[in-house]
C-alpha cells in the first residue's frame, strides 16, 4: 500500500517537473521561503492540496544556489517527503550519516521524513545550481527548512 503511494507520489511529482518546464516560459508571480543564504534564493513554485489523501499537500521548491554558494545544515519538517531534481549545475547533498554524494543536472534524489541534511552545497565554483525540490508534506507546515541552530 505505501509502495501504491509511493509510485503515485513520483508520477505526480514527475507530471509536475514536466508542467514546471512549460510554465518557465511564462511570467509567475511566486512566493519567496525563509533564504537560509545570503546568495541562495528559495521560490515556492507552487502549492497543492492532495485531494485523496486529506490533510498533505505537493509544495514545489526551486531552490538556486550562486557558485560556491550553500545552505546550512537544516531539517524539514517531521511530515516532509521530498523528491529533488537538479535542473542545473551540480549539488552536493549529505543527508544523515550516508556519505556525501553528487547530483548532476537530470538526477534526483530523495529524503524521508526526520532526514537532517548536513550538507546542501553547489558543487562548482563557477556555476550556478538550480534544483527543484517536490515536498509531500502536512498541509499545514508553512516553515519548509529549518536551520540547525
Amino acid at each position: 500500500m505505501f509502495t501504491k503511494f509511493l509510485h503515485r507520489v513520483a508520477f505526480a511529482a514527475l507530471s509536475i517537473f514536466a508542467a514546471f518546464f512549460v510554465f518557465t516560459a511564462l511570467p509567475v508571480s511566486a512566493a519567496s521561503a525563509d533564504n537560509t543564504s545570503t546568495e541562495s534564493k528559495i521560490t515556492l513554485v507552487f502549492d497543492h492540496a492532495l485531494p485523496n489523501v486529506p490533510g498533505k499537500s505537493m509544495k514545489g521548491v526551486l531552490v538556486e544556489y550562486a557558485p560556491g554558494d550553500s545552505s546550512p545544515a537544516h531539517t524539514h519538517p517531521s511530515s516532509a517527503f521530498i523528491y529533488a531534481t537538479v535542473l542545473e549545475g551540480t549539488i552536493r547533498s549529505k543527508i544523515n550519516d550516508n556519505p556525501e554524494q553528487v547530483y548532476h543536472a537530470g538526477e534526483s534524489f530523495f529524503e524521508v521524513p526526520g532526514n537532517h541534511h548536513l550538507v546542501s552545497a553547489n558543487a562548482s565554483d563557477t556555476q550556478p545550481m538550480r534544483m527543484l525540490a517536490v515536498f509531500v508534506v502536512d498541509t499545514d507546515a508553512t516553515k519548509l527548512v529549518t536551520p540547525d541552530k
